[in-house]
């Protein structure tokens, strides 16, 4: 779309950096959001390629300050916000009678509170762009254990949050969806599994080729895959969908 930005959070990597690249072919600018500045730095010159100009902005979007510069940065430089898609934000794995209530408050602190704060700042561009909202949930809220707790329970109130910002936006013209995404191989992922095998008396390999087999998919999906459905959700078409709550997860979660 000519003259047409978009923020992404968490694009330094994984599903963040592969869903600004894919929208670097649809948007003319996207403003780029992630700690790690090197990593934020290479994902802008990946999608100069495609043609879109980026603005890099290293920070933490724990810090409630963030939000406002990163809306004033973009409207600063752009002149406008077409979509914003939440993407940051790793929780803890750790038992429910482990975590502490600091865990707690710092797994909420990005991906819940983070995204919170960004849509709102951002709501007013959205408004006058018509504009779109995707956040980033994931599996575990659909079929909460007590070893992921607080992934669960973080992702389910990113749904509530994005259904109450979704029957606001049908009033404001501002479109808002969900996603939970499965079993993605990303960095992170294959980090944990190679503290987890060893754990389990298992190699690395072993690990990876063992969870789709328990889980009943047919293999991992990758972030690629999950930046195609977002990128489907902020573009023209998809415009009459919303407040909905997807899942992409190779068929994991069998439930209604």
């Amino acid at each position: 779309m000519p003259n047409s930005v978009a923020i992404v959070t968490g694009a330094s990597q994984g599903i963040g950096k592969a869903t600004a690249l894919r929208l670097a072919r649809d948007f003319s600018s996207l403003v780029l959001i992630a700690r790690d500045e090197a990593h934020l730095q290479e994902t802008a010159q990946q999608a100069k390629s495609f043609g879109a100009e980026s603005l890099v902005l290293p920070l933490d979007l724990r810090e409630p300050a963030a939000a406002e510069k990163t809306v004033n940065d973009a409207l600063q430089r752009f002149g406008r916000v077409d979509a914003l898609l939440n993407i940051a934000g790793a929780v803890p794995q750790i038992d429910l009678f482990e975590m502490s209530d600091a865990q707690w408050d710092d797994g909420m602190a990005l991906k819940f509170h983070g995204a919170r704060r960004l849509t709102i700042k951002a709501w007013d561009a959205l408004k006058a762009s018509k504009g779109s909202v995707v956040l980033l949930s994931g599996l575990a809220a659909w079929d909460p254990q007590p070893g992921f707790a607080a992934v669960a329970a973080t992702n389910a109130a990113i749904i509530a949050l994005a259904k109450a910002f979704a029957e606001q936006g049908i009033k404001d013209g501002v479109q808002v969806n969900s996603v939970s995404p499965g079993a993605v191989m990303t960095g992170r992922r294959q980090s944990f599994f190679e503290k987890w095998a060893p754990a389990h008396h298992l190699t690395v390999e072993e690990a990876i080729k063992k969870f789709p087999e328990e889980s009943g998919i047919s293999r991992f999906g990758q972030p690629e895959e999950i930046a195609d459905l977002l990128a489907y959700l902020v573009s023209a078409p998809a415009k009459w969908l919303t407040g909905a709550s997807l899942r992409m997860d190779g068929g994991e979660f069998k439930g209604i």
